[in-house]
């Protein structure tokens, strides 16, 4: 059955000469897993901007319950970025949200809803002008909810450490706030609150290890 959907390129792996098999998640089917065929060839080359990791899709699929595999029918972007690909800041961050999206969805039982949520977040990071360093904490806190495992208070994310009352107060603004929130955080707390926060997520879910992690603390510093 055909169907429309939008969609969150996630990966994509290389099949055959040309070809990949391409991990999206769709906003009415979850994560799905997509062949497209001649793809990487000279003549299509330019068509393989559409499934780099991120970019936002309008799509035409078919569609079976419970196939591992499905086709594409048409494909194209309904938010061209501007400055994510280009920001080496904003990039950055793309590439550590990406590589937590891979590891926190993993199958086709996630809804709407945090659809929504992730694309309006990639949307205002890509579109915002500055103060956006604390975007990956807030982010992570407010996914965690979509997760069903949310920080709704600092204890949550604080765990056993012994927070000192200034980063429990951070920790405290971060909960109540939205992407173009203004908090005030200086390198190091920021390092030591995403710590918290991975630890956190740790504790509900297989994350293992995140090779964005490094470059992500040394743009950010």
């Amino acid at each position: 059955m055909i169907q429309k959907t939008r969609g969150i390129v996630f990966r994509f792996t290389r099949y055959g000469e040309t070809s990949i098999v391409v991990t999206i998640f769709t906003e009415a089917f979850g994560l799905q897993s997509y062949l497209v065929n001649g793809v990487r060839s000279k003549s299509s080359k330019n068509k393989m901007a559409l499934f780099q990791p991120l970019t936002l899709l309008n799509l035409v699929v078919y569609h079976r319950e419970r196939a591992n595999l499905e086709r594409i029918k048409e494909v194209q972007c309904f938010h061209p970025y501007r400055t994510l690909p280009t920001d080496i800041r904003k990039s950055t961050i793309g590439m550590f949200i990406i590589e937590v999206l891979n590891k926190c969805i993993r199958d086709e039982m996630h809804g709407s809803e945090i659809f929504e949520y992730i694309t309006n977040a990639l949307v205002y990071l890509d579109e915002a002008p500055e103060r956006f360093e604390n975007f990956h904490l807030i982010f992570l806190i407010r996914l965690s909810r979509f997760l069903g495992f949310g920080a709704y208070q600092a204890s949550d994310i604080t765990g056993g450490f012994m927070a000192s009352p200034e980063l429990s107060n951070i920790i405290d603004q971060l909960l109540q706030a939205n992407h173009d929130t203004e908090i005030q955080i200086t390198g190091a707390q920021r390092r030591e609150i995403l710590d918290m926060l991975l630890l956190f997520y740790a504790h509900h879910l297989e994350i293992g290890e995140l090779k964005s992690l490094a470059v992500l603390r040394t743009i950010l510093s």
